[in-house]
C-alpha cells in the first residue's frame, strides 16, 4: 500500500482547537489513515515540512467558476462561446486549487458548463477542487439572476418543477433568490422577491430529494422567509437584525457573509469599468453589510466562508481577502479558519469527508509558512496542496 507521511509541521486541525507541533499525518489511499505522534510515524514516502504549518484544505462556499471577475464579468461571458467559457471555467478551477482551496461550492454558471467541469474534476480528467453545484438558481420573473443565472418561476408549483428541473440536470446543492441584488439592474438589495410560500416549496422540493439549499438574500423579509423554510444557508444577509440572528443561531443556519464581493466593487467605481447600477447599490449596503455580519457574530451564528468569487475584480483562487475583512469585522484569525474549514464543511453536510484533518477523512491538506491561526495573509504562502491524496502543488524544495 502506497502511504505519504507528512511530518515536521505544526498541526492545525481544523477543529478550532490549537495548533501542535509533533505530530505526522498518515495519507493512504486518498484519505487520512492516522495522526500520529512524529515519532511513532510508520515506514513510508516522507513529506518533510519543517517550519510550516499544515491545516485542512480550505473550502469556499460561494463561487461562479463561469464569471472570470472582469469589471462586468456578465458582459465578458455573453461574449465568449460556450465552449470557451467551459476552458475558461477549468482553468479558473485549477487557479482555485493551486490557491490552497479544495472544495468550492458553485452557485450558477452558464447552462451548466460548470457541472461538466465538476464531472470532469471528479473523474480525474483535469485537477481541481471537490464542486458541488447548483445549476440555475429559482427567481422570481423579473427577479435577481432572471439575466444570467436564474430560472424565472412564479407561483410554489412553479418553483417546484424548477427545483426538479436543477436536480434533473444534476445538481448538488439548490439556490434560490429571496432578494434582489447588486448585478441584477432594476432591482434592490432590500426587495423581497420570491414569496414565503415560493420558498418553502422550493426548499421542501430540495430536502424530499436530500440537498441542501442556499438563499440569495439581503433583505431582512426575504431572510426570514429563508428560515421560515428551513433554509441550509444564508448568502450575504446584509440586512439582519437581531431577531433573524438569534433565529439563525438558534436552528443552526449559517451564514455565508461573501463582504469582498460589493467591497471590491465599491473600491473598483465606475472608474475601474464596474456598471454604474452595481457600484451604486455596493456603496449603498457597505456599512450595513458589515454591521450585520458583527451582529451575527455576537449571537454565534455559525459562520461559513464564501467570497462570490467571479463577480466583478473578486478574481478566483486565493481566500485571504474575505477571511482578512472577517478578522477586520471581529473574528480571530483562528475562528476565520475555522470558517474556512470545519465550519464550512458542516455546512455543506461534508463534515465526515472534508474540513479536519481527522482519520478516515479525505487527504485535502494545505502546508503553508506561517502561521494562519494569527494571521490569515499566511494562507497565501502556499508550499504544499493535496486533494483527496494527490498532491497537486509542491514548493517544499
Amino acid at each position: 500500500m502506497e502511504r505519504t507521511i507528512l511530518t515536521g509541521a505544526l498541526l492545525l486541525d481544523g477543529s478550532g482547537a490549537p495548533p501542535v507541533a509533533g505530530r505526522a499525518v498518515v495519507v493512504e489511499q486518498g484519505r487520512i489513515g492516522a495522526v500520529v505522534a512524529a515519532s511513532d510515524a510508520p515506514a513510508g514516502t516522507t513529506l518533510r515540512l519543517d517550519g510550516l504549518t499544515l491545516l485542512p484544505g480550505l473550502i469556499n462556499l460561494h463561487v461562479h467558476l463561469c464569471f472570470g471577475g472582469e469589471a462586468d464579468p456578465a458582459a465578458a461571458m455573453q461574449r465568449d462561446s460556450h465552449a470557451m467559457t467551459v476552458i475558461k471555467a477549468v482553468l479558473r478551477a485549477r487557479q482555485t486549487l493551486e490557491a490552497g482551496v479544495t472544495t468550492v461550492r458553485d452557485l450558477g454558471g452558464r447552462d451548466y458548463a460548470e457541472l461538466s467541469v465538476r464531472d470532469a474534476v471528479r473523474h480525474g480528467l483535469i485537477p481541481g477542487p471537490r464542486i458541488l453545484c447548483a445549476g440555475r438558481g429559482i427567481c422570481m420573473t423579473g427577479g435577481h439572476g432572471w439575466n444570467l443565472i436564474g430560472r424565472e418561476a412564479d407561483g410554489p408549483d412553479d418553483v417546484r418543477k424548477a427545483v426538479r428541473e436543477q436536480l434533473k440536470a444534476g445538481a448538488d446543492v439548490i439556490k434560490l433568490f429571496a432578494t434582489g441584488g447588486v448585478m441584477t439592474p432594476g432591482v434592490e438589495p432590500n426587495s423581497a422577491q420570491l414569496t414565503r410560500d415560493e420558498v418553502v416549496a422550493g426548499i421542501e422540493e430540495a430536502r424530499k430529494a436530500g440537498r441542501r439549499t442556499a438563499a440569495h438574500a439581503m433583505g431582512s423579509d426575504g431572510i426570514a422567509n429563508c428560515l421560515e423554510g428551513g433554509i441550509t444557508t444564508i448568502e450575504h444577509g446584509v440586512f439582519l437584525t437581531e431577531a433573524l440572528c438569534e433565529r439563525m443561531a438558534r436552528d443552526g443556519v449559517a451564514l455565508v457573509p461573501t463582504l469582498i464581493a460589493p467591497a471590491a466593487i465599491a473600491a473598483g467605481g465606475v472608474a475601474g469599468g464596474i456598471p454604474e447600477y452595481a457600484v451604486r447599490k455596493s456603496l449603498a449596503v457597505a456599512d450595513r453589510h458589515l454591521e450585520g455580519f458583527r451582529m451575527a457574530l455576537r449571537h454565534g451564528v455559525p459562520i461559513a466562508a464564501g467570497t462570490d468569487a467571479g463577480t466583478p475584480l473578486n478574481p478566483h483562487g486565493t481566500l485571504v481577502p474575505e477571511l482578512a475583512l472577517m478578522v477586520q469585522g471581529g473574528m480571530t484569525p483562528a475562528a476565520a479558519v475555522h470558517a474556512a474549514t470545519a465550519a464550512a464543511a458542516r455546512a455543506l453536510g461534508l463534515e465526515h469527508e472534508t474540513g479536519r484533518i481527522a482519520p478516515g477523512l479525505a487527504a485535502d491538506l494545505l502546508a503553508v509558512d506561517g502561521n494562519p491561526a494569527e494571521r490569515v495573509q499566511a494562507l497565501d504562502e502556499v508550499r504544499l496542496v493535496m486533494a483527496q491524496g494527490r498532491i497537486a502543488v509542491d514548493r517544499l524544495k
